[in-house]
């Protein structure tokens, strides 16, 4: 990938194509899809975490570009889409500031999201932005919550003003079920069920999930609360999706997509598809005195815990039904042959725990591996963790099994959400730690073969694994910047302070490698030379600053420079590894982060081979931070460009 994976893109196309196949087959009635899940992984205890792509906002607006034209039929690289039409249409939700599901007592239908402008502007909307100007998503969806008071579903400013008119959104836009009925039921911010249903079509909205708009838009305009031309602009934009779906055009089978068949659903280059997105996608977090890969001579393994029998926990949520389903267990077995199983706990929640009988199963076998985490009882949609633990019994039964096992033991966690591992970090019987996510219908497979050195894991964590300690702050905190005077540590790895369990961005691998910038074609930057007007403003600090706003397009692009990396690969197997380009300021005052994105790139190196990889770095777009009213400005002052241990200055003058 160069900033955006196109081996993502790839996977995502298949879901569309499989997706069209199933329609022109009549198994299904639709083809708007209300996916990819875009909001940014704020706290690790939401339930529903495991299907996004993460915490970093641009890492969510690279994911959005690749899902959406992927579904859509689009290219790589956009543009491709012929005379509008599309395979599938994608839907970016949840909008906006949504992550937040059942915590306690606070439920995600009536959550009102108190939100700066601030993070709004760098943190919740830019995944948003993206999808819409870069992807050309055909839909979004407004989430259930408030956010500053407003609902999203009767948001003017943000479906219209913001989506549309600034961004130029044109797709469709959809309520979530039965957001428009929580308007009056839930948020009380109608008076009545007819005024909720103006609130939300003359807001921008067009389609409600749910019964409302079918049971009172009638009588909205007969007691005028609401215009019939609210109500044709959301037919028009709604038929409009339908035309560029073909669904008035004739003979399906003569319209592009209309020979896409069944002999395209789960075939071998899908399914290949996805063990490879499952290999890219797991990462080792501990390998104490190289312990893995494991030798393929060895003579016996024990393989304990509840996760390690189920292909079903694999997938996660939100899943249609696999083309096939090999748990890790049965995958192993292709490895080797004498494997005893014990599952260790009655369930993953790990109420009850046979410790003693699982003790006794890794005594007699040379290495142990044990399939521990969470599943959907644990976390999911409309519910939130209260704790950032194991479950019930396991870490006793995690201890107790390394403690009497003949070597160090490898740990996988099968989870959407971090957990706080630490016990399992420091333990010296406790060798080896890959966490698998939820790795799909073919992770069974990947992780055995990562287990057993066929592949060299190079996976990167998309986010912050905290303490258990953290769930000291109240998920209703929206608040992504720390406040030093009261002790509250911010949220993620570009504001976060506090202790980290694993940090963003981290993942080992059977290689080293090491990182040099061989070239980088800037290292000064002049702020009057960008700007429109020649002039530079200052803020209360006496900080020389130009507003993103106010710069030219042309002056962006003259403005962008190249980064060359060399990467070194000093390990004996080949690899495929995540590179992650940072760029990271001296001063962090008034709210900037301590580091962030600007690039990304999945390279392949053979054993011993070193190769060089380009980064085009955008000042617009890498140097800027919002400020406290939410101004995307640049600032005077060093800027580095940072990979692994390696730093490179670049001044920023005004």
């Amino acid at each position: 990938m160069r900033n955006n994976d196109h081996g993502a893109a790839v996977a995502y196309g298949a879901i569309g194509t499989e997706a069209r196949a199933v329609y022109n087959q009549g198994q299904a009635n639709g083809m708007t899809f209300w996916a990819p899940n875009i909001n940014v992984f704020r706290d690790p205890r939401w339930g529903r975490g495991q299907e996004t792509p993460g915490e970093d906002p641009l890492v969510s607006g690279k994911y959005a570009i690749s899902y959406v034209r992927g579904v859509q039929g689009d290219t790589y690289l956009g543009g491709g889409l012929k005379d509008g039409h599309l395979q599938a249409s994608a839907c970016c939700k949840h909008f906006t500031a949504y992550d937040l599901d059942h915590w306690k007592d606070v439920y995600r239908f009536g959550y009102d999201a108190k939100v700066t402008k601030q993070d709004l502007a760098d943190t919740y909307q830019p995944p948003f932005q993206s999808c819409i100007q870069h992807a050309q998503a055909s839909g979004i969806m407004c989430a259930y919550n408030r956010v500053n008071g407003v609902p999203n579903c009767a948001d003017e400013n943000l479906l219209t003003n913001i989506a549309r008119k600034q961004w130029g959104f044109q797709g469709y836009i959809t309520s979530d079920c039965d957001a428009v009925s929580i308007i009056y039921e839930v948020h009380k911010y109608a008076k009545t069920p007819e005024d909720a249903v103006a609130e939300v079509l003359k807001a921008g909205m067009d389609v409600n999930c749910g019964w409302y708009l079918k049971n009172y838009t009638k009588s909205a305009v007969q007691k005028k609360k609401l215009l019939e031309a609210d109500v044709d602009r959301a037919l028009s934009n709604l038929f409009t999706m339908r035309m560029r779906l073909g669904l008035f055009n004739g003979n399906p089978t003569s319209l592009p997509y209309g020979r896409i068949g069944p002999e395209q659903v789960c075939s071998k280059e899908h399914q290949e598809i996805a063990l490879e997105a499952a290999r890219n996608g797991i990462v080792l977090l501990k390998n104490s005195a190289k312990i893995l890969p494991l030798k393929k001579t060895i003579s016996s393994l024990a393989v304990i815990g509840p996760n390690a029998n189920s292909a079903n926990t694999l997938v996660g949520n939100y899943a249609g039904p696999p083309c096939k389903s090999i748990e890790p267990l049965k995958a192993l077995y292709s490895y080797v042959k004498n494997i005893q199983y014990h599952k260790g706990c009655n369930y993953v929640n790990c109420t009850s725990a046979s410790i003693d009988e699982a003790v006794k199963v890794a005594q007699n076998a040379d290495y142990v591996v044990l399939f521990m985490g969470l599943d959907q009882g644990e976390e999911r949609e409309d519910f939130d963790r209260l704790d950032l633990v194991l479950p019930g019994q396991q870490q006793a039964l995690i201890t107790a099994v390394a403690k009497a096992a003949k070597k160090p033991v490898i740990l996988v966690m099968i989870c959407g959400g971090p957990v706080d591992i630490s016990f399992a970090k420091r333990d010296p019987k406790i060798g080896g730690i890959l966490w698998g996510g939820y790795p799909g219908e073919a992770g069974g497979i990947a992780l055995a073969e990562i287990i057993f050195g066929d592949h060299n894991p190079g996976g990167k964590l998309p986010m912050t694994w905290y303490p258990k300690e953290f769930v000291k702050i109240p998920m209703t905190d929206m608040r992504m910047r720390p406040q030093p005077s009261t002790g509250y540590p911010g949220r993620t790895y570009r504001f976060y302070t506090g202790r980290k369990v694993y940090r963003f961005g981290y993942g080992l691998s059977y290689s080293k490698y090491s990182y040099e910038f061989v070239t980088v074609t800037q290292n000064k930057l002049h702020l009057s030379e960008i700007s429109s007007t020649g002039v530079t403003l200052q803020n209360s600090d006496s900080v020389h600053y130009t507003s993103v706003m106010d710069i030219e397009t042309e002056s962006c692009e003259k403005a962008k420079f190249s980064a060359t990396v060399g990467v070194q690969n000093h390990g004996e197997m080949d690899g495929k590894h995540a590179v992650l380009l940072f760029v990271k300021q001296n001063n962090v005052a008034n709210g900037k982060p301590m580091k962030q994105l600007a690039a990304f790139d999945s390279v392949k190196t053979s054993a011993g081979e070193r190769v060089e990889v380009e980064f085009v770095i955008s000042p617009c777009e890498h140097f800027r931070t919002a400020n406290e009213d939410g101004l995307m400005v640049i600032e005077e002052g060093s800027h580095y460009l940072a990979v692994g241990d390696q730093q490179y200055p670049i001044s920023v003058l005004p």
